[in-house]
């Protein structure tokens, strides 16, 4: 036991080079749950820096060692380069004495302070994952709960600070051998992505009739769902963050219902479309409005209707 502890403390002296630095630094804001760990990763490993990164209550805390013109050129690329989702509020920053490291690693949370990180809304899925979900090639074909890194739930499953698998509702879903590839690989966009999975270890679909008896699961849920809508029933679809009644909005006579049922007189009813381009045939649609549709949160927007709505919905 004493040679080994010898042996590794030579080990790590000889990596202590005058030139060489320790930079400690904490970052706040919407950091979490927008890819910044594996961003700091591939960073640090692009240009040659051992060291750590990791989630706190706080934000993300990092430690990275090497030469001093690299870690200046480290700190500078984090504001320059950080991933779009990603909002920054305060980096500190402190040079000490190096520590020794010999590689650079994403560690467990520290769980320990007050909490006061930033927690993100859910995103809207990005073109990549709908790209995967469209494809009749890729595994995760039709699969609705795709997500990676640049989007996917946030705020709705999480339960306690900081954001890590673990404490989501994603936790009781081990991931299998496919997506635990795709969790521990730099390269991959669904790198250290907490709520990664898909149709082998992952939630599935189902729909359940009023009593509560599953119909369907998986795909023939999706399909027997879609025809139920077409068939003039409100379907009650459970969302990321509550439930969504959905009918056809074509159909004036259920429009009609669904308004008596929640009471709703004139309040306007929320359209889904498939497409930018089916939203243009039916509203007047600004600039600002179609940036607005498209935006990565994609929320509800407001416009002046054209053709092709019965007056029922707004």
């Amino acid at each position: 036991m004493t040679i080994t502890t010898i042996k590794k403390q030579t080990k790590l002296k000889k990596l202590r080079t005058p030139n060489q630095k320790r930079l400690r630094i904490i970052v706040t804001g919407a950091v979490q749950g927008v890819g910044f760990r594996p961003f700091i990763y591939r960073l640090a490993t692009e240009l040659e820096l051992f060291g750590w990164v990791k989630n706190s209550t706080q934000g993300v805390l990092i430690e990275v060692e090497g030469e001093h013109l690299k870690l200046e050129d480290f700190l500078y690329r984090i504001e320059r380069e950080k991933p779009p989702r990603a909002s920054i509020q305060s980096l500190e920053s402190v040079y000490l004495d190096a520590a020794g490291y010999q590689d650079f690693q994403i560690l467990e949370s520290k769980l320990i302070g007050e909490k006061s990180a930033f927690v993100l809304p859910d995103i809207a899925t990005c073109p990549e994952c709908l790209s995967d979900i469209f494809n009749p090639l890729n595994r995760r074909f039709r699969y609705p709960f795709t997500n990676c890194t640049h989007c996917g739930p946030r705020f709705s499953i999480i339960r306690a600070l900081p954001y890590d698998r673990e404490r989501t509702s994603m936790a009781g879903f081990k991931m299998c051998q496919d997506c635990a590839r795709e969790y521990r690989d730099p390269k991959n966009r669904r790198f250290h992505a907490e709520p990664n999975a898909c149709p082998v270890c992952g939630p599935h679909l189902e729909l359940w009739n009023p009593e509560g008896k599953v119909l369907a699961a998986h795909d023939r849920a999706l399909f027997e769902t879609v025809a139920a809508i077409c068939d003039g029933k409100v379907v009650a679809i459970k969302g990321l963050g509550g439930f969504h009644l959905m009918a056809d909005a074509r159909n004036g006579k259920i429009i009609q219902r669904l308004r008596t049922r929640k009471h709703r007189e004139e309040k306007p009813f929320a359209v889904m479309f498939p497409n930018l381009e089916s939203v243009k045939e039916c509203c007047d649609i600004s600039k600002t409005e179609e940036r607005l549709l498209t935006s990565v949160e994609s929320p509800i927007v407001i416009l002046h209707q054209k053709s092709g709505v019965s007056e029922l919905l707004a």
